[in-house]
């Protein structure tokens, strides 16, 4: 318990945690007007005030919260509920492969920690900034501080947001386009992971078949929609290399 409590003032301590901290706080404000549209729709759909903030603080997960809540308000069958939920949150999947190299060295509760607190955001700016993870200790303490620094800055500005949401429901109008501003910040963070030809390609073939598959109830075109890019790119994926060797 000493040696990890010795760690973790190493991480909080590092000059890394105020520049994850800073950069963080300069892409937030779009997520924070999500997070209070969250909020806002949690309470609306029907939710009470103690669900709707059990559901902020353990769920922290606003696109898998926001596709779960029409479902719920209607009544949906669990299991479309939870398969929904389930394919939104697929890309943490990816997320928490590519990560794991940095991390697997962490005792549990930390590695547990970091994938609590990691978004799309703070993934984003972690591996821009660390594009390959380290073996030298004092590179790995910079990493995780920076990791640690932009994780905990996302999370608090969410949930901020979000719990006001709750608290000012009732209040503030739906007409105020909150949840367009979520979108934009959706669109910003998926842009910026696409940064190769096959995601990209993944991108528009779910954006096509979210729109194709528009009318289905229950929001069951955004399962469509994920089911489609990714058994695309993975046909796709498998004859890649052979193309590429071809054209060589």
């Amino acid at each position: 318990m000493q040696q990890l409590l010795f760690q973790a003032r190493q991480w909080w301590q590092h000059p890394a945690l105020l520049r994850g901290v800073r950069e963080m706080a300069s892409v937030s404000p779009g997520l924070a007007a999500w997070g209070l549209m969250t909020g806002v729709a949690m309470v609306k759909s029907g939710m009470s005030t103690v669900e709707a903030v059990a559901m902020s603080l353990l769920v922290f997960a606003g696109s898998s919260q926001l596709a779960a809540m029409p479902l719920l308000a209607v009544g949906a069958p669990v299991w479309v509920i939870l398969s929904t939920s389930f394919c939104v949150n697929l890309r943490f999947v990816v997320f928490s492969a590519h990560m794991r190299p940095y991390l697997m060295h962490l005792p549990l509760r930390w590695r547990l920690f970091h994938g609590y607190l990691t978004a799309d955001l703070s993934y984003v700016l972690f591996t821009r900034h660390y594009p390959h993870p380290s073996q030298d200790p004092l590179q790995r303490r910079e990493q995780l501080a920076y990791l640690s620094g932009g994780s905990l800055f996302n999370w608090f500005s969410w949930q901020a947001a979000s719990l006001l949401g709750i608290a000012l429901a009732n209040v503030i109008p739906t007409h105020w386009g909150l949840g367009f501003a979520g979108i934009l910040a959706l669109l910003g963070v998926g842009c910026s992971l696409a940064s190769s030809a096959l995601r990209q390609v993944s991108a528009a073939v779910a954006g096509l078949a979210a729109v194709v598959a528009y009318a289905l109830p229950l929001k069951l075109n955004i399962v469509v929609a994920i089911a489609s890019a990714v058994a695309f790119c993975l046909l796709l994926e498998a004859t890649w290399p052979k193309r590429q060797d071809e054209a060589a």
